[in-house]
């Protein structure tokens, strides 16, 4: 079944989903505020439109991937009084639960229905059409998407009500930041010890040190060929959205008076190194911070 898409947010990551909706056979009509991005869209099969209004018209499906919840929700202002009723809105941007949770509803009172669906995987998998897709749904519009989803990702996972996709993508992401420092620290201490960066990561990737981190996206040049590490640190995942994310985490722990020590230090640490040398960098240059040569 194909659909009439209207897309809000055709940055890095949401310039490649709209394109794998369009060779999907779905027609997408797109707007972005930055002109380039319209125009690579259009080559890629996505009708540009005027404006984020003129794109949610004549949809019956309507998704946004924006940088934050204040952008997401201002978007919802032009985009429901635009769009007909029973429109379906699928937000997949990263923001806060209580934004995602208000936007739900704003939709709901305006006669559409709404999901959450953040994505895992980056711009490799958004340009793959790989990625993985946390949703947060009530089941009939669960339902509804996945065919939509599907056609933009490897993976889709129904995580529970409105908010849901949000809490797992924050919570996976913590895990990530985590687990990067960690990986990080260790190939610093080995390196102080003798060890070799292949030798370590020889031994870990296969024993129970072995995580994403390491084997995927690997923070020092070498084991990992496809890493930014390779690339001079090139983002994937920019240390910018790292920061970004592991905030939401922190800002949801403090409000549920949760100890999350680790998960606080994480934000604590991307927070200083986006702000300073790695705001353009790939979120594993944390390394760099640490000592060592990261050669």
């Amino acid at each position: 079944m194909t659909h009439d898409i209207g897309f809000v947010g055709l940055g890095n990551m949401g310039g490649p989903m709209a394109a794998n909706l369009a060779r999907a056979g779905h027609r997408v009509v797109g707007y972005d505020l930055v002109p380039e991005a319209l125009r690579q869209a259009e080559a890629a099969g996505v009708r540009p439109a005027e404006s984020a209004a003129d794109a949610a018209g004549g949809a019956d499906v309507v998704i946004t991937m924006l940088p934050a919840g204040r952008h997401v929700l201002a978007a919802y202002e032009e985009l429901l009084p635009a769009a007909r009723p029973g429109t379906l809105f699928v937000d997949s941007s990263t923001i806060d639960v209580a934004d995602a949770r208000a936007a739900h509803d704003l939709a709901v009172r305006a006669g559409g229905r709404a999901v959450d669906a953040p994505v895992s995987g980056g711009v490799p998998g958004a340009t793959a059409g790989t990625l993985t897709f946390m949703v947060g749904a009530a089941e009939a519009d669960f339902g509804a998407v996945r065919p939509v989803l599907d056609a933009m990702g490897g993976k889709v996972v129904h995580c529970g009500p409105s908010g849901a996709g949000q809490a797992a993508k924050i919570c996976n992401n913590m895990i990530l930041g985590i687990s990067m420092i960690a990986v990080s620290e260790a190939f610093v201490l080995g390196e102080s010890l003798g060890l070799s960066h292949q030798a370590l990561f020889d031994v870990a990737s296969t024993a129970s040190g072995q995580c994403w981190a390491l084997t995927a996206n690997c923070p020092v040049p070498g084991p990992v060929p496809a890493s930014p590490a390779n690339r001079d640190y090139r983002a994937g995942f920019a240390a910018a959205l790292m920061a970004k994310d592991l905030g939401l985490a922190a800002g949801a722990a403090r409000a549920a008076g949760l100890p999350t020590e680790l998960g606080l230090k994480a934000a604590e640490l991307y927070a200083k190194f986006a702000a300073d040398e790695g705001a353009g960098l790939d979120f594993s240059a944390i390394i760099t911070t640490l000592g060592g040569s990261a050669q």
